[in-house]
């Protein structure tokens, strides 16, 4: 949500909401999107964007919902202040354009923006209230139906004589009994999506209030250490060296103690990145096949690497070595998948 396009024409439906909020001669420009169907429009000079999310109602009505969740617990999501839901339209206040993207681009100190990303999922992590808001439960079921996203794009698009049903089904069975750490572990808000595209510094504000959060209308009830292997274990671009086990200790000396001990979260981290990078080698595969959206391919090589590491960090080696019998050469095939996106 940070680069400007061309001036937008206006469908019928948002130039009527518009007009109806007072910004009917506002210059609108479309930002560019992402995996999803939403849309963001910039209203120039105005400090505000339009949000359109005509084809998800349930996403539509969990982005109203979870932004007054996490302002109410003092973290910065954007407000409200002009809402349809009836056709799935929003006004938000514009937090501009220092992405921690576009701000890592252009040079900015690397740890500085780590650590104010950490010390906001604390304070998430914290607050008992964090999970007093109506969301998913983030369960065994749905892991396991994410994780079959390899076998069912993955195994396909690498070894198309093999039947994926069958793959599936003793890979669900392995992944079935490695989820078992994290039974009981429901008790913190996960917002899913907590990467240097979604977190934004605000330097007006303070404390953990300075970093902005983007794009958490997907938010889950699960474990806090989604989110935070999400923000270390990024898909998009490599961390310093040392920087990774400098921010788990960063978190792991601020976390209560009610989270569990150190091993007990570590084992959480490394056992969700592991999921998480299994599931994003069939997703990006899916984007590409399903949904036309190839640009995600060329973020294989990493995740094929960081699936890998997570596997042999959690201690799935019964996963490792079926994958390794039943697909011989798939630890090298993230460049060839890449390479599909040029």
């Amino acid at each position: 949500m940070t680069v400007l396009c061309a001036p937008t024409k206006l469908d019928p439906p948002i130039a009527s909401f518009l007009a109806r909020h007072g910004q009917a001669a506002a210059q609108v420009s479309a930002l560019p999107g992402d995996a999803s169907a939403r849309r963001y429009f910039r209203l120039t000079d105005t400090g505000l964007l339009l949000m359109d999310d005509r084809t998800d109602p349930v996403g539509f009505a969990a982005f109203l919902r979870l932004a007054r969740h996490l302002s109410s617990l003092g973290l910065s999501a954007p407000r409200v202040v002009g809402v349809d839901p009836a056709v799935g339209l929003a006004l938000i206040e514009d937090f501009g354009t220092a992405t921690y993207g576009n701000l890592l681009t252009s040079g900015h100190d690397e740890t500085e923006l780590y650590e104010l990303a950490i010390d906001a999922l604390v304070h998430l992590h914290s607050q008992p209230t964090a999970i007093e808001v109506t969301v998913p439960a983030y369960d065994r079921p749905v892991l396991l139906e994410e994780v079959s996203r390899f076998s069912h794009w993955f195994v396909p698009a690498f070894r198309p004589d093999l039947d994926a049903t069958v793959f599936d089904a003793r890979f669900s069975r392995l992944w079935d009994t490695a989820f078992a750490p994290l039974d009981g572990q429901l008790n913190a808000l996960v917002l899913r999506d907590f990467h240097i595209d979604n977190l934004m510094l605000l330097t007006d504000r303070q404390g953990v209030a300075r970093c902005g959060l983007l794009d958490f209308q997907d938010g889950v009830r699960g474990a806090g250490e989604y989110d935070l292997m999400s923000l270390l274990q990024d898909a998009r671009r490599d961390l310093a060296p040392g920087l990774e086990q400098a921010m788990l200790d960063r978190y792991l000396t601020a976390i209560p103690d009610r989270c569990g001990s150190k091993d007990e979260i570590l084992h959480r981290y490394h056992l969700l990145a592991a999921q998480r990078h299994t599931r994003l080698a069939g997703q990006f595969l899916r984007l590409c096949k399903r949904d036309g959206k190839p640009g995600y391919l060329a973020f294989m090589p990493r995740v094929m690497r960081q699936m890998q590491t997570a596997l042999a960090a959690a201690n799935l080696y019964d996963i490792t070595d079926f994958i390794d019998q039943t697909l011989p050469g798939w630890r090298d095939a993230g460049p060839a998948f890449s390479r599909m996106n040029t």
